[in-house]
């Protein structure tokens, strides 16, 4: 399956904040594309621009409904799964819908990939490292997670048992698989609403209301831009030789979060004060968080030759523009 030829692509959680962007990809160079998304947390707005492609075709629904899914997968010639519960915040107020969306809904769409030979991609996580936050982590690195009993570390375990998944459907029954390990992925469309950091202090800083900072601050992270990150799903999506191989996809320049949030208030032209919030108010007693999360990229690099085109800065301004203009709405007006 090379880049050259169009085809029929599958993309569970297609009305996501990711998904709308590799939607609007593979429709922009001649692909098919069928949406199969529930909107619990995707929106039919974010695929506004494309909605009435003659290419596009959206269903409601869950990966949970295996006729559904088994229709749909019949119907394409690559299956590509970003559908599941996302962000912290959601994953603790409701571990039990999040695993099972997760591991049941990630192994029936293995499953109807496998049975009709599709070509699968399968979006996973940094949170897969878990607490281990040594420098660059790359796609050997050891994970490190704290006790079962803490909700935290039921994502990381239930996107862990999704890869072993699709590795074993590989290994074994010779499934085109590919994961992709998603660092801090940010853009437009991203909705401050599941505790997604940048979003949310935008939206604070604009208001001038107090930027919210969980822990010390002095937690750092690395943030990629949805278009850098789709470029990268396209590039080991086209190549064959990437089958049955796991990749890190992200930028690797680090900020810590403090300094995230001065940058914030400086572009946003805000008075807006710092206040640090400890992690039991922000969650709940028990929280653990990683020191630093960064992603050794070298592997994708060689491989395919990626490497993201846009700076923090141009990332925060093009967000704040994106939420100046929605803040600006009337309320009736805002798209849910």
């Amino acid at each position: 399956m090379g880049s050259q030829q169009t085809l029929a692509y599958l993309v569970t959680g297609g009305s996501g904040f990711i998904g709308s962007h590799l939607v609007e990809a593979l429709l922009a160079r001649g692909d098919s594309v069928i949406v199969l998304d529930n909107l619990s947390t995707g929106r039919i707005s974010n695929l506004k621009s494309v909605i009435r492609h003659p290419r596009l075709r959206f269903v409601q629904g869950s990966v949970l409904d295996e006729l559904v899914v088994d229709e749909l997968a019949h119907q394409c010639d690559v299956v590509i799964h970003l559908a599941g519960a996302v962000g912290v915040k959601l994953i603790i107020e409701h571990p039990l819908r999040s695993l099972t969306t997760n591991i049941r809904g990630s192994e029936i769409v293995i499953e109807a990939a496998h049975r009709y030979r599709r070509k699968f991609l399968m979006a996973s996580t940094s949170e897969i490292y878990g607490k281990n936050s040594s420098g660059p982590l790359h796609e050997e690195s050891e994970r490190i997670l704290g006790s079962p009993a803490v909700v935290r570390w039921a994502y990381s375990a239930a996107k862990a048992v999704d890869e072993i998944l699709a590795n074993a459907y590989h290994r074994e029954r010779g499934l085109p698989t590919v994961v992709v390990r998603l660092f801090n992925t940010v853009g437009p469309r991203q909705s401050p609403a599941y505790g997604m950091v940048i979003p949310r202090l935008i939206r604070q800083a604009l208001r001038g209301e107090p930027v919210t900072v969980f822990g010390d601050g002095r937690q750092t992270r690395c943030f990629a831009h949805v278009a850098d990150v789709v470029g990268a799903i396209l590039l080991v999506l086209d190549d064959d030789t990437a089958a049955g191989q796991t990749f890190n996809v992200g930028c690797s320049d680090e900020i810590s979060i403090f300094d995230l949030a001065s940058l914030i208030i400086s572009r946003c032209v805000s008075q807006s004060p710092i206040r640090l919030i400890p992690y039991d108010q922000a969650y709940n007693s028990g929280f653990e968080d990683m020191e630093r999360r960064v992603p050794d990229t070298r592997k994708l690099r060689s491989k395919t030759g990626w490497s993201p085109h846009r700076s923090l800065d141009e990332i925060l301004d093009e967000m704040i523009a994106e939420a100046a203009a929605e803040l600006a709405r009337p309320p009736d007006l805002v798209t849910s």
